[in-house]
């Protein structure tokens, strides 16, 4: 059975001004889609992994048959990192966590403010193309950190929670070369109630 690209939860032009409708639909349409197509041809002659959730197979790539492990990992990160990226948006989004994220940022980080400068330092210093992260560790304690191309937390062991991707198709359409303006217009659309459900998911 292949995987299926869910569909997005909101039209394209729902996240403007932060993400114009052309990009998400770019996005989407050529890049996510292109992820999942690749996967699934390299996954297609072996049935039996396929069954198994993408997530179980980003946190054991060890036992993916060497011949197609590099692109399971590039495609299988690139098609599970943008189904996150696309669920912790909303047009209804912004303003501040909620709940025991919201506790928990203001006690790893000193507060709301201080999590967001340290979050977008943190998108803004990966060089090239990768991916900004919040995610729980393995003692359940928050931390940001970066990946590169479509690199997974998931393959460190570690729970994503938000994720923003750094790559240029993700922002250029409208931002050109300013990802830290992207970055910071990012807050107006979170919906932190998914987010909050990301971090107390088990």
């Amino acid at each position: 059975m292949s995987y299926q690209l869910p569909p997005l939860p909101y039209d394209f032009d729902a996240l403007e001004p932060a993400i114009d409708a052309q990009t998400v639909e770019i996005h989407y349409n050529k890049h996510h889609a292109g992820y999942l197509k690749k996967l699934n041809a390299a996954l297609d002659p072996f049935p039996e992994l396929a069954a198994k959730p993408i997530e179980e197979i980003l946190m054991n790539l060890n036992q993916v048959p060497d011949s197609i492990r590099t692109g399971v990992r590039n495609n299988g990160g690139g098609y599970f990192n943008h189904m996150i990226y696309w669920s912790i948006f909303s047009p209804y989004g912004g303003g501040k966590p909620v709940g025991n994220l919201s506790q928990a940022i203001d006690a790893t980080f000193g507060g709301f403010s201080d999590f967001q400068q340290e979050f977008e330092k943190a998108g803004l210093s990966r060089f090239g193309s990768g991916w900004v992260w919040l995610s729980r560790n393995g003692n359940d304690s928050l931390v940001i950190h970066s990946t590169p191309n479509q690199d997974t937390p998931l393959a460190s062991g570690i729970h994503p929670i938000l994720g923003f991707d750094v790559w240029e198709h993700a922002y250029y359409l409208k931002y050109q070369n300013k990802r830290g303006e992207y970055l910071s217009n990012l807050w107006q659309i979170i919906n932190w109630q998914e987010a909050e459900n990301r971090f107390l998911a088990k």
